[in-house]
């Protein structure tokens, strides 16, 4: 991982004593349609403290799958939410910063010039990570969710320029440590922001049948990915569990619970029966944009996107039925600070 350019060599030695408080980490994710900052210690059992944290839609692969390039204002939006995390690492002085960006830079022909250009103004380096390692590190921040007795576990992240699907055993993940092993992984190229530029919903009755025609559509992607169909039965027969992690999952519990506005506490680890998830779906539908963008856990950013992102989350369940689904408010970026830790830890 990056150091922030800014961030004195020195600081990397430096280990928490009597009046020190423990070492600060900061982790950012430029994806295809959220940029997120975490920042977070350490605490004495391994779970991670966080002190700061920073979420903005910036929509960076809006147009990208038909210019093959970044827009000038996707790079726009971009830029000041990524000036809005820099002053905010520059503030909280972390030792380490990891950054990394997701699908919209690998796919943009211009993506690594813009990532330059944010180097050189705000001091931020980039790691432009595979979709390996995208799911690798999904996985690692998930960990703490899986359930040991489960025979294996799914992990869906569903992106704004894709969609990536691991399948693992949650014993042996909980032992391995920093680089989980992973029975199989695969991804689409099914996004919430490349889909809600394609499938545009319709008005009135006429989205029922395009939701449902969406849906069939991602099924028949969803079920070419990865090497895992000799897994189903367990997933079916509840042996195995399927965690959701990504903004459309985590809007939906917030919709099920009827929050006055997002509290991660309430959303992240809960169990989500795929029913009252399906029902929320449908509800959601059967909603005006003006309607989502009302509600306090969807908001006018994610009024076009959420009912897409249903539609994916409901593809993979027809494809890989379950009873539940773990809904975790965590991921990329968790599993970004934990390999900061440990090789700070390493020195």
């Amino acid at each position: 991982m990056n150091h922030d350019g800014r961030t004195p060599a020195s600081r990397g030695d430096a280990r928490p004593g009597p009046r020190q408080r423990p070492p600060i980490f900061a982790a950012l994710d430029l994806g295809t349609n959220n940029c997120r900052l975490l920042m977070a210690q350490r605490n004495g059992d391994g779970s991670l403290k966080v002190v700061d944290g920073f979420s903005r839609i910036v929509r960076l692969g809006e147009g990208l799958a038909h210019t093959g390039r970044l827009s000038e204002g996707a790079m726009g939006r971009a830029y000041q939410a990524l000036a809005a995390c820099a002053q905010r690492i520059e503030a909280r002085e972390p030792i380490a910063v990891g950054c990394v960006a997701t699908q919209a830079c690998r796919a943009a022909s211009n993506g690594q010039m813009f990532l330059n250009r944010v180097e050189k103004d705000l001091g931020l380096k980039f790691d432009v990570i595979s979709a390996e390692d995208e799911a690798r590190l999904s996985v690692l921040g998930c960990a703490s969710l899986f359930e040991r007795e489960a025979e294996h576990a799914m992990i869906v992240d569903i992106g704004g320029g894709s969609t990536e699907i691991s399948w693992i055993a949650p014993s042996a993940v909980l032992d391995a440590g920093l680089n989980p092993p992973i029975i199989s992984w695969g991804t689409c190229p099914i996004g919430v922001v490349t889909l809600a530029e394609d499938d545009v919903e319709p008005e009135g009755d006429a989205k029922y049948a395009w939701y449902e025609a969406l849906v069939t559509r991602i099924a028949e992607t969803i079920a070419q990915v990865g090497q895992a169909q000799h897994l189903r039965d367990s997933f079916a027969q509840g042996r195995s569990h399927i965690i959701g992690t990504s903004g459309t999952v985590t809007s939906l519990a917030g919709v099920f619970l009827e929050l006055p506005r997002y509290n991660r506490a309430r959303v992240d680890g809960m169990w989500f029966d795929v029913k009252d998830c399906r029902a929320t779906i449908a509800k959601l539908l059967a909603q005006t944009r003006e309607q989502r963008a009302e509600n306090a856990c969807i908001g006018k950013d994610r009024a076009d996107l959420v009912v897409i992102g249903g539609a994916i989350l409901d593809a993979v369940l027809r494809v890989w039925p379950a009873e539940r689904i773990r809904v975790a408010d965590r991921g990329l970026r968790e599993g970004v600070l934990m390999r900061l830790m440990a090789q700070h830890e390493a020195r």
